[in-house]
């Protein structure tokens, strides 16, 4: 009898990957390069660094996707996760790089990257403390808290911009969502698995007329640019600047882990403590190559996530060639800057029914959770309460150190922080064993 091969496994045909890559691509492409807009605004640089940090930051992007996807060494979880950089180190690099130039965001991020390898084995042990009732709030916070972006990215980008949120924005933005909607629901296999896809082109077709997008840049963009390492200089490595991004990146693997690990439950592979040491390696040396080819640290790309829900295409394969493509688009600006032209509100619409499927994921894992007779109501109600508080009022922190900023500035973070101690607390405390893990002879997964 031929054994079936898992879905995470599939070897879909050349087109269809390129395809379903390409999807993912375009998906996550504009959060995937703010960072690196962010920082080179915050230090005035000028406009052929700006597109050289892009570059750099798409073809590091696109080998840790690589990574993580396929395997490298004792590096990768192999199921579909896409990598990007990471924005809960804006605020340190930013710092930093005031203080340091590029050379001292660039040292500490290789730092952190070296940090973060030593400590995945030690950090993957937290997979014990992931039951459900943990995992199902955290993805549901992942979705919640993306939403507000999709938002954003509904009204034209900036809520500080004059057109924001106008009618034609708004407009466009619903009407992708109801292009989406529409092909999801008539169209049959690989047409309705690339829903998304098609909503963005059509979406960006509309928006020519409108005048919306501009692809002025297409044309003056160059065909080919090799990226190198250290094109900045030698990376400066100053100890203050090195504990604040440390900080930062122990927030990134938090985060990590519950992308990993809600990535596990979409493509029913479930993730050991094993699976998860090798997802945050990747996410470290990835990190690590990321200073040295003149961007900043990456983590697993929650944008992402929705996609998988969304198109029912759970192969790691299809993020390995969505891994190529981005190196592809990180050596020919021309290519990139294709992709730059999806206006913001087309993005707007997509993402309003991708980071709401992520949110749907959560709550499917917690309908699988027992709620009679113990504390795991209080556990989700609490930990999405406090989740919550940075997108209700995103300032409400800004009182505390800069330490606490960090890690209460994310509700994902936050939220996840309150539900492993809160499931601690009330399932954990006074029992020699735990109930919701399986020790099997070669790994333990969740149950």
């Amino acid at each position: 009898m031929k054994n079936e091969v898992a879905p995470v496994d599939e070897m879909l045909p050349k087109g269809q990957l390129f395809t379903y890559g390409l999807q993912h691509v375009m998906a996550m492409y504009a959060g995937a390069v703010a960072v690196p807009l962010i920082i080179a605004n915050a230090l005035k640089l000028p406009q052929e660094q700006v597109i050289y940090l892009i570059q750099c930051d798409l073809v590091v992007a696109g080998i840790a996707t690589l990574i993580q996807a396929l395997g490298f060494l004792n590096m990768g979880v192999k199921t579909p996760i896409m990598q990007g950089v990471s924005f809960a180190a804006v605020a340190p690099m930013v710092m930093i790089g005031q203080a340091h130039g590029l050379a001292g965001i660039f040292g500490s991020t290789i730092a952190v990257g070296v940090i973060g390898y030593c400590l995945s084995p030690i950090f993957s042990s937290l997979i014990r403390f992931f039951p459900k009732v943990v995992t199902g709030t955290i993805v549901t916070l992942i979705g919640v808290s993306l939403l507000p972006v999709a938002v954003r990215w509904a009204g034209g980008g900036s809520p500080a911009a004059a057109g924001f949120a106008d009618l034609q924005n708004i407009g466009l933005a619903f009407t992708v969502l109801t292009i989406i909607i529409v092909l999801y629901r008539l169209l049959k296999g690989f047409w309705c698995n690339i829903a998304v896809l098609l909503g963005l082109v059509l979406g960006t077709l509309l928006a020519i007329p409108l005048g919306v997008t501009d692809f002025s840049q297409v044309s003056t963009a160059a065909w080919f640019s090799v990226v190198t390492t250290l094109a900045f200089g030698m990376p400066t490595f100053d100890i203050t600047s090195i504990i604040s991004l440390t900080l930062a990146f122990l927030v990134i693997m938090t985060e990590t882990t519950g992308s990993i690990i809600a990535v596990g439950e979409i493509v029913g592979k479930p993730v050991n403590r094993e699976d998860l040491a090798r997802g945050l390696r990747a996410d470290s040396f990835s990190t690590l190559l990321g200073g040295l080819m003149n961007t900043f640290p990456h983590s697993a790309f929650t944008q992402n996530i929705g996609l998988l829900s969304l198109s029912g295409i759970k192969s790691r394969y299809v993020v390995a060639a969505a891994g190529i493509i981005l190196c592809l688009f990180g050596l020919c600006p021309k290519a990139a800057a294709i992709v730059a032209a999806i206006p913001n509100p087309v993005l707007g619409g997509a993402g309003i029914a991708m980071f709401g499927m992520v949110a749907t994921g959560g709550i499917r894992t917690l309908a699988k959770v027992e709620f009679e007779g113990n504390q795991n109501a209080m556990i989700v109600a609490i930990s999405l309460g406090v989740g919550l508080i940075p997108l209700a009022v995103p300032g409400f922190y800004h009182k505390m150190p800069l330490f606490a900023q960090l890690i209460l500035h994310s509700g994902i973070t936050a939220g996840s922080i309150v539900a492993l101690t809160l499931n601690y607390v009330f399932n954990e405390c006074g029992k020699k064993g735990t109930d919701f893990i399986c020790e099997e002879e070669d790994a333990r997964h969740l149950v």
